[in-house]
């Protein structure tokens, strides 16, 4: 069978539902919803040069890449390929087809160090390690039963500390933007990231169709945003947490654990029935209140890395 390698286009439905799916079995870890990819691909900031893939065979989409530059980190070139085939269509020549493409791409418009997360698998890492790759850092996922009960109790809050939604901040949501900003900055990663364009982080984060604002929670401390938790929701049970985090003057409070506890015993309420979530490895703080809250670990997934050459000629894709 021809496996065919072709750009996702948030107009074709079918391509859509594909590509939702195939994550979903290959990488249950995470949301994607066609809502979600359609998003990502009419609101990602252009110097990202977004690009999914999908590989097709016979009609049915039965691999996916998510391609682009990490243009907030100040180091220019840094690129990110995150191949998924569906586990009934491996040894098909579509992850390599997609790997190809997806390098091309990224090449062209000047990526030179190209990063990605492949499942902490043997056959997984086998193939990164094929196509060039090197590994590097770790990161795991938990997942949390909310249907069994067990989340630590609702105590009381400290002085001066007050627990509010997301939506509270709908009018002006910048002072969320500004503790995302600080927070994401300190998260351990091999590639820096500075948040700085307001407009941009509204049109990709805060308006994201999987951003639940009533469920991400926000500790104020005096009047001011001091640490969040934020919700990403599935509408169908499954919850997760897309950031947690407190600016530098605030930790070591416990601050994070109050919103993360806050928005847990909330999304349970709402009738979500499953928590997920993934810390890397060097992340002690997030990996200590995510044992407390009672996560297990699910599967890992190491990141690698290639460094490229000169640039090549795009990839021409079939429409």
């Amino acid at each position: 069978m021809t496996v065919i390698v072709r750009e996702l286009r948030p107009d074709a439905h079918a391509d859509l539902e594909g590509f939702a799916r195939v994550r979903h079995v290959a990488m249950p870890y995470g949301l994607t919803t066609p809502a979600s990819l359609v998003h990502d691909l009419t609101r990602l900031h252009p110097d990202a040069r977004y690009r999914p893939l999908i590989a097709v065979a016979d009609g049915e989409v039965i691999g996916t890449a998510q391609v682009h530059l990490s243009y907030q980190s100040p180091e220019p070139g840094q690129g990110n390929i995150n191949v998924y085939v569906h586990p009934e269509h491996t040894r098909r020549g579509a992850g390599s087809a997609l790997v190809r493409a997806a390098e091309e791409h990224l090449a062209a418009h000047g990526g030179r160090r190209l990063h990605s997360w492949v499942l902490d698998e043997p056959g997984n890492r086998a193939f990164a390690e094929r196509h060039g790759y090197r590994a590097g850092r770790s990161a795991h996922f938990f997942r949390l039963d909310l249907a069994a009960g067990g989340l630590p109790p609702l105590g009381d809050l400290p002085p001066g500390v007050e627990l509010r939604r997301g939506s509270d901040f709908a009018a002006d949501p910048r002072p969320l933007f500004e503790l995302d900003a600080e927070t994401t900055a300190d998260e351990p990663s091999d590639v820096d990231y500075e948040i700085t364009d307001y407009e941009a982080w509204l049109a990709e984060t805060w308006r994201h169709p999987l951003l639940d604002a009533e469920l991400t929670s926000v500790a104020v401390v005096d009047g001011r945003p001091a640490a969040f938790t934020a919700a990403r929701t599935d509408g169908a049970g499954r919850y997760v947490t897309a950031m947690t985090g407190t600016a530098r003057a605030f930790r070591g409070r416990g601050l994070a654990k109050l919103a993360k506890n806050d928005s847990l015993h909330r999304a349970r309420a709402a009738g979500y029935t499953e928590a997920l979530t993934g810390n890397d490895t060097d992340n002690g703080p997030m990996l200590a209140i995510n044992r407390w809250f009672g996560y297990e670990r699910c599967a890992s997934e190491v990141r690698y890395l290639r460094d490229l050459g000169p640039a090549t000629t795009p990839a021409t894709l079939p429409a």
